[in-house]
């Protein structure tokens, strides 16, 4: 903006790791940042910072609205919407209960998609404004265990690249964020779920194979802090002409780059050994 006015952020899932980084990054390079989440109590940090907190539950579509309608009401536009909010549960498409699988779509795509409609309207009227919406190395490869997890990645790239052409006649960029291996709260969900998921089943032994593998590769000495992510939603979000997509974290462009080139039959093989089997 030219008026010396700050930009302002809605950043999701900010009550830890990656939002929480993303909320500190953007107040500390002038922006107005409402930062949400379903626990407030863990966001005192941030509202000690400067950072606006309240509650909202992107499975809910009163708390959305109010959310989206409550930073234009005090601050009378919206600069960025971060979708950040989402998880990881990982098991055997066999035993996980599609009530399961839902509630993942719910907070991985249809919650971020629904606070993409309610933003729209307002950066229309601008004619800028920017959707960061937090993908994954997981939304371009796939592992065993994580249909449920990687088909909701793999949602958030299709949708994403759909919006940025149908927005852009109005001004709007529409970014993906790819994040790699990072330290925080994901991998332990994840592995916590693809073990409860197949105890006592045949895939009880993949699975703890692979959760002794996700062991050694989340190691927080050996992989990226989430202002790994934050600097990457830091620079989409302060360039004239963002790219479609940023790779973040140790790792995340080498093994975007081996999906690209690898054939299917050979990347099995690697994700396989990946995933210890």
């Amino acid at each position: 903006m030219t008026d010396g006015t700050k930009k302002v952020a809605l950043v999701t899932g900010a009550s830890a790791g990656i939002g929480e980084s993303i909320a500190v990054h953007l107040v500390e390079a002038g922006w107005t940042v409402y930062a949400v989440a379903r626990r407030v109590d863990r966001m005192a940090g941030l509202a000690s910072r400067g950072v606006t907190t309240f509650a909202m539950d992107v499975t809910d579509d009163g708390s959305m609205v109010a959310g989206v309608r409550r930073v234009i009401d005090e601050q009378g536009r919206i600069d960025a919407l971060v979708n950040n909010a989402g998880y990881g549960s990982y098991g055997p498409v066999e035993t996980v209960p599609l009530e399961e699988a839902r509630r993942q779509f719910e907070v991985n795509v249809f919650g971020p998609a629904r606070l993409t409609q309610l933003v729209i309207p307002q950066l229309r009227r601008q004619r800028s404004g920017t959707i960061v919406n937090i993908s994954s190395i997981g939304g371009r490869i796939y592992e065993p265990l994580g249909a449920w997890y990687h088909a909701t990645k793999f949602a958030v790239e299709g949708f994403s690249d759909s919006l940025r052409l149908e927005l852009a006649p109005f001004g709007i960029d529409v970014v993906l964020i790819q994040p790699g291996p990072i330290v925080s709260e994901w991998d332990g969900i994840a592995r916590e779920s693809m073990l409860a998921w197949s105890r006592g089943t045949d895939y009880e032994k993949a699975a703890m194979r692979m959760a002794a593998s996700y062991e050694r590769t989340y190691d927080p000495r050996r992989i990226s802090s989430p202002d790994a992510v934050a600097e990457k939603v830091l620079v989409a979000l302060e360039a004239a002409n963002p790219a479609a997509r940023y790779p973040a974290g140790r790792g995340a462009r080498t093994i975007l780059a081996a999906r690209r080139l690898l054939p299917d039959r050979l990347m099995d093989v690697v994700l396989k050994r990946v995933a210890g089997g």
